[in-house]
């Protein structure tokens, strides 16, 4: 590795002389634990004071026992390649090397964070000096100039749209939790049978069996909305006898709950209802497995009815039950409402307050889905024909609301601490976004009380709008229209943002009009995240920042294999969505896993064990990914299920044309069994 390279590793974990790490934590005074010697190793290395011995290609550990010790090959090698092959970031390196030799004291302050940024985290270089012009400029490059607005937008949108929501369900905490339950005795047996199988899936805070029916997040969401349906009959916004309807799909961490989970659940919703304004549907792995066997069969071609079966479906990672939420409306359509004309989905911690929606923005949660801006045709800033027939809403943090419903749920932070952010600091570029791109209101609302503060008079919400790339696994939603024609999904094999995700898959089709989603000012949902499932959140803290490791990894991946090409992708979903697409993923992931752990180590020798269990879930979730480079995975399962989804949607327009077939039928019982209330 160059010298300039060896001057920033040094002075992130390994200064030389008495200065501050920018890194947060002076590797070299860690503890002699297992993990503190592996961290120790792994900094001294890079930082060019000794060498780790190691397989030359990265796939195996080395003598410290960690995923670290291949990691640092990884690293030289991508830096390596990347220094020599490309001018400007050499440029960038030297440069960033010299202000560091120069600089004296070196501590963490703002022009040394920036110089460190400009190297691995480019996203974020600029934004905090400068964030009012920041957010203006982002606003300016999302603006649609609207040619057409929708002509039929939704009428009745209780009836219209399909809403949907994911439940994730896991075995119970402990056995004195399911003694305890109130089911019967051989759905008790059943259970008891799957807490002793290898766990398949993991999940950030799934419904553990034996919550209390008040704790239960899919009866929590529920009736959320019963709830918020029952607000507009009130008002006459929604027909007296109107339902809604919504499709739930359901996501088991252990095989043997799918003869399970269906049934415990029923009996929740039982216990935990009336719902009087909703019908609810439940969707298990089995059903989505017989709708394709029995109802799309007729219209596959050979080998067809398994290619569907890999993307159509509810278990697995976060990316194939999110596909199967927004496909599941096409189906809906096609076989069972013929007036289903959208799907919108939540999150189940997520509920619509609806007196504050009226109050600041001028209408309810179904008057905001009435909006001619869903399904209207423009352009972008570069002249890109497009078609808004998606929309997106916006989150506002139940502990917030009483500050406005326009209140950010990701504000900027107060102070940028040293550590992990010193490569990778994705809140900034996520707040920025959040206030251009979410909190957004247009002209049209200037005279509803609160709203003056962040309106752009030039974008009126009738000539111009603004498009959406940062959007949230809830709120947002598609016309059926757009669905069928551009196909959108998210690979199975994206189990992080999801959400964001999903609009990659059609960045650049090949369609006259490119698809995207139009922002809708005012569709807001209180988030009750905190308040509800903080304790499980909180647990979940170390898997989800691996995750969000895989993320960067994945979407570097993934934006490379698209077929408009990384640069292209990443110049239009920059800087939140876009700074998870790295040049240098290797060495991004892998710093930010040795300073997240230096940190923890640091602040408390005596976490070693948890670290290393960090390390070791590293080494499991991670170095497979990177196996997978070896066979282009990513490239070739994008393929195969872009041309999987193609099938699925040719099946729909085949069986549309033979209503009274014996696959339609077929669908309608289907369905009518996973009627849950």
């Amino acid at each position: 590795m160059n010298d300039p390279m060896r001057t920033l590793f040094q002075a992130l974990m390994m200064p030389a002389s008495g200065d501050d790490a920018l890194g947060g934590v002076n590797f070299s005074t860690l503890p002699d634990t297992p993990a503190g010697t592996a961290l120790k190793a792994f900094a001294s290395a890079l930082a060019g004071t000794a060498e780790i011995a190691g397989s030359g290609d990265g796939d195996e550990g080395d003598e410290t026992g960690s995923v670290l010790g291949g990691a640092v090959h990884r690293i030289r090698h991508e830096l390596d390649r990347r220094y020599r092959g490309d001018a400007r970031f050499a440029a960038t390196v030297d440069s960033a090397a010299a202000i560091i030799n120069a600089t004296e004291p070196v501590t963490w302050q703002p022009k040394l964070r920036e110089t460190l940024w400009s190297v691995f985290f480019p996203e974020g270089t600029g934004l905090v000096e400068e964030w009012d012009r920041n957010i203006a400029d982002l606003r300016a490059r999302r603006v649609v100039e609207i040619e057409r607005l929708n002509p039929e937008p939704l009428s009745d949108p209780a009836r219209e749209l399909l809403f949907t929501s994911n439940i994730l369900v896991t075995v119970p905490t402990d056995t004195d939790t399911l003694d305890a339950l109130d089911h019967g005795e051989d759905l008790k047996q059943r259970i008891r049978a799957t807490m002793d199988e290898v766990q398949l899936y993991y999940y950030d805070h799934p419904i553990h069996i034996g919550v209390e029916t008040a704790n239960n997040e899919a009866i929590y969401g529920m009736r959320g909305l019963d709830t918020a349906l029952a607000w507009e009959k009130e008002r006459g916004t929604v027909a007296a006898d109107a339902q809604a309807t919504v499709v739930l799909s359901l996501s088991v961490t252990h095989d043997g709950l799918h003869t399970v989970a269906r049934e415990y659940l029923q009996e929740e919703f039982s216990r935990g209802g009336p719902f009087e304004h909703l019908t609810i549907y439940l969707f298990t792995e089995p059903d989505c497995r017989q709708i394709v066997e029995t109802v799309l069969a007729p219209w596959l071609p050979n080998g067809g009815v398994a290619e569907v079966q890999r993307v159509f479906g509810v278990d697995g990672e976060y990316g194939r039950h999110y596909s199967f939420l927004k496909a599941i409306a096409a189906f809906w359509h096609v076989f069972v409402d013929r007036t289903v004309r959208g799907t919108f989905k939540i999150d189940l911690d997520q509920v619509f307050p609806q007196d504050e929606l009226l109050q600041e923005s001028g209408a309810s949660a179904m008057q905001h889905f009435s909006t001619p801006l869903w399904g209207a045709e423009g352009r972008d800033r570069d002249g890109t024909p497009v078609e808004l027939g998606m929309i997106a809403g916006s989150l506002v943090n139940e502990k917030d609301i009483g500050r406005g419903l326009f209140t950010p749920d990701v504000p900027p932070p107060d102070t940028i601490p040293p550590g992990e952010a010193a490569v990778f600091f994705n809140r900034i570029p996520m707040a920025l976004s959040t206030e251009a791109e979410m909190m957004t209101r247009y002209a049209e609302q200037l005279d509803i009380h609160g709203a003056a503060a962040s309106v752009e008079r030039d974008i009126d919400g009738r000539t111009h709008c603004i498009q959406r790339y940062h959007v949230t696994g809830g709120t947002n939603g598609i016309l059926v229209s757009h669905l069928r024609r551009h196909r959108p999904f998210t690979p199975t094999f994206v189990g992080r943002a999801e959400d964001q995700a999903y609009i990659l898959s059609v960045l650049y089709d090949d369609a006259e009009r490119v698809l995207r989603y139009v922002h809708k000012p005012g569709l807001i949902m209180r988030h009750d995240k905190e308040a509800f499932a903080g304790e499980a959140i909180k647990a979940a803290a170390h898997g989800r920042f691996i995750g969000d490791l895989a993320r960067t990894w994945i979407y570097t991946r993934y934006a490379a294999s698209l077929p408009w090409g990384m640069a292209r992708t990443k110049r239009q979903i920059d800087p939140f969505t876009g700074c998870f697409v790295s040049e240098i993923p290797y060495t991004i992931i892998f710093l930010r896993l040795a300073l997240y752990c230096a940190g923890l180590l640091a602040a408390d020798p005596a976490a070693d064990e948890t670290v290393q269990a960090i390390l070791s879930l590293a080494e499991r979730k991670l170095v497979p990914l990177f196996e997978q480079e070896r066979d282009d995975y990513v490239a070739t399962e994008y393929r195969r299920q872009r041309a999987a989804w193609d099938m699925f949607y040719d099946a729909l327009d085949g069986a549309e044309a033979h209503p009274q077939s014996e696959a339609a039928t077929t669908a309608r019982e289907i369905t009518a069994r996973c009627r849950v209330s």
